[in-house]
Formats: structure tokens, sequence, C-alpha cells
């Protein structure tokens, strides 16, 4: 019986830090073959990284996978440069299509923005009559009218009108929230082909014991780490602000990671005059990234205000709570009922700055050894990887 065939389509893949590569991996081992179409690797620099280019390693396997890499422009430093990005993804995805002989018995999209990726998913299932499984990390339009601040109906229209068209030649779709879930709903007329599939994290994190790490200062100050992209939806403005109001407290936050917004974070926290506070570290490999953790006292999650990040549980949260961190987080819906339910960690209003500084004065009091306890045990009940890819087989053997 020959190995069922998975066409995975994601503008992102290894090299990029991205979840889809550890489940790419998990289905090589549980006998599927698998072949990822995607982009030339530039997240979330803007450049090509190393060794890749338009002419170079544009097919490559790795740990048993088929990686196609199709041209695309890189994402760069500006709004220009960022929709070129995602257009020339998709224009090409177009193209590879119409010549392309591979035959899948699935297609599975990992959408994070742009949604316009699906759009490949949905080409080639139409042309090749196979299921199409959509996985929703980022809800459109939505995301573009946080993101770009456009709110004008010529532009958000025709991309409702995609998203719709997207969602309705999706055999399932899985979304990450049970907020995300219905708002999905909301768009087809199918309300069960809709399914909540919370993101796990790699196997790699873990709790580890407390860690001396050269990238942060051995002192005693009570340090608070944050991991992953730096963007603007993430909201880090609030911790140069915050921190002015605990100059006193002995406390020290650990930047680890790098993004779009990267150099203009780093503005506010000189303007903010709070440089002595924060310990900045350049992008580092997600294997790494449990040490980094166990080397201080409490994990950070923060959003922008808006409407959206009240319905998102962010990829960075099973990641800490798998490898068993206390969470201060400034956030509302989804991300504080998880942090409540699991009693793993205290939150604050998103973009509130004087909450924000007395929930981490009170986070330095409370019993951190009882909340990293119940992070790593609400993840294991909850969030645990073996569990939620059953879930997806269950799809894939209908």
């Amino acid at each position: 019986m020959s190995k069922k065939h998975i066409l995975v389509i994601t503008q992102y893949f290894y090299p990029e830090s991205f979840r889809i590569n550890d489940m790419c991996i998990e289905w090589v081992k549980r006998g599927y073959k698998v072949t990822v179409l995607t982009g030339i690797p530039n997240y979330p620099q803007g450049e090509f990284y190393d060794g890749y280019s338009i002419k170079d390693r544009r097919s490559e396997n790795w740990n048993g996978i088929d990686i196609i890499r199709i041209p695309l422009i890189p994402r760069g430093h500006s709004s220009i440069k960022l929709f070129l990005n995602y257009i020339s993804f998709v224009v090409s995805g177009y193209f590879w299509k119409l010549r392309t002989k591979l035959k899948a018995d699935y297609v599975f999209t990992f959408e994070v923005s742009p949604m316009t990726q699906a759009l490949i998913g949905v080409w080639y299932t139409k042309k090749h009559k196979v299921p199409n499984y959509l996985y929703v990390q980022d809800l459109w339009p939505e995301n573009v009218e946080i993101i770009t601040g456009i709110t004008s109906p010529i532009v958000i229209k025709p991309i409702s009108s995609m998203v719709n068209y997207i969602y309705k030649n999706c055999t399932d779709i899985f979304a990450t929230s049970p907020s995300f879930v219905k708002e999905i709903q909301k768009r087809v007329e199918d309300k069960e082909k809709v399914h909540y599939l919370p993101q796990y994290a790699e196997e790699f994190y873990v709790p580890v014991t407390r860690q001396i790490v050269p990238e942060i200062p051995q002192n005693d100050k009570f340090k608070i780490i944050f991991t992953g992209n730096i963007g603007q939806a993430q909201g880090l403005d609030i911790l140069p602000k915050t921190a002015q109001l605990l100059r006193d407290e002995n406390i020290e936050f650990v930047i680890v990671g790098d993004g779009r917004y990267r150099e203009e974070f780093e503005k506010e926290i000189s303007q903010c005059g709070v440089s002595d506070m924060f310990v900045l570290v350049e992008r580092q490999p997600a294997e790494y990234i449990p040490k980094l953790l166990a080397a201080c006292d409490a994990a950070f999650i923060s959003f922008q205000n808006a409407q959206l990040w009240t319905m998102t549980i962010p990829a960075k949260l099973q990641s800490y709570m798998a490898c068993g961190m206390p969470i201060i987080a400034s956030a509302f819906g989804e991300t504080q009922r998880v942090i409540e339910e699991a009693e793993c960690g205290l939150c604050a209003p998103i973009g509130d700055k004087q909450a924000l500084a007395q929930q981490i004065l009170k986070l330095k009091n409370e019993d951190l050894s009882a909340m990293a306890e119940n992070s790593r045990a609400y993840y294991e009940k909850h969030f645990e990887k073996h569990s939620i890819m059953d879930g997806l087989d269950v799809y894939f053997k209908k």
C-alpha cells in the first residue's frame, strides 16, 4: 500500500522557524509522504537567508520532506515590499499549479498571514479533486485592518470576498482558538466543518533546570523574558513605559528576537531612559529558547490594543507553558482565559502600564514554583503534541 501524500502549502518553512516545520516531520514519522510548497526563506529579517536565492536551493529534502521553493520578493522593511512579498508568492503559486505534475492525496495550508497563500491550495484541489484542509492562525481581513490601518471598503471588501471563497472551497477548516472558530463559522454555511485545533509546542520545549547562559547577565534581578517576533502586533511598546514605573524595583526585561519593529522598539527604550533595564538578545535557534527561559523568572506576552488579539492564542503561549514558565501578560480574551484557567500567571489589561507594573510587582511575591507546575500541567492536558496530531489524522483517514 503506497503512502498517502500530503501537499503542504505555507509561505514560511524551514529554515524559517514556524510550527509547521515540526508538523511535517511528525507526518513523515507517521508514514505520510510530505511535499512542501513554500517560498525562499526571508522571515523575519526581510532578506533572503544565506545560501538561498531565486537561483539557489530551489528544491531540497529536509528530514524526509521534499521542499519546493517558488520565487517571491523578500519582505524587506516597508509596507510596499511586504505587499509585493505577499502577492509574488501567490502569483508564483498560480503558475506552479498550471505546470506541476505533482499528485497529492490531500492539501494542507498552514495559514499565517497572508491568507492569499490559501488560494494556491484551492486552485490545486479544484484541479485535482482532492480534500483541501486549512489551518487558520491569522484571521483575515481583520489582520489586514489592524496591521496596515487600512479600513476602506474599497480594499477590505475584496479581501473579505476572497476569504469567503477560500473558506467555501475547504473540506475542513481548523482554527487555533475557540473564538476563531466562532468568527469563521459566521462566514460558512456548513458550521460543522470548522474545528478548534490548538497549537502545540515542539518536543524540545520542556522545563529545564535554572541555567547560566552567556546572553543574560548573572545578577539578582527579577528577570522577565519575551521571545519571538518583534512586530507592531506584539504591543511591546508597553514595556519601556512600564519599566519607567519600576526603576527602583530590581527588575530586568530580556527581549529575544528580531522583526520589523525592533529598531523602533530600541528607540523607545532609549527615549524612556530605561536602557539599563533591558537585555536585548538577537534571534536564537528555537531549540535554545528553553535554556534562555530557564535563566529567567517569568515569561511575557503582550498585544496591540485591538479586538482581534482578544480572540488569539499566540504560539508563544504554548511554548512558555511547555517549559513550565510563570507568565505575565498584557492581554485580554483567550490568552487571559488560558492563563487564569491554568493558574500559571497574572494578566493586566492591554496598554495599561500602571496595571502591568502592579501585576509584575505582585508576581515577584507569588509562589512561582506552583505557577510553573500549573503551567506545564495545563499544557500537557490541553496542548500536548501527539493528541493534537492524532486529531488531524482522523480527517486524513476519512
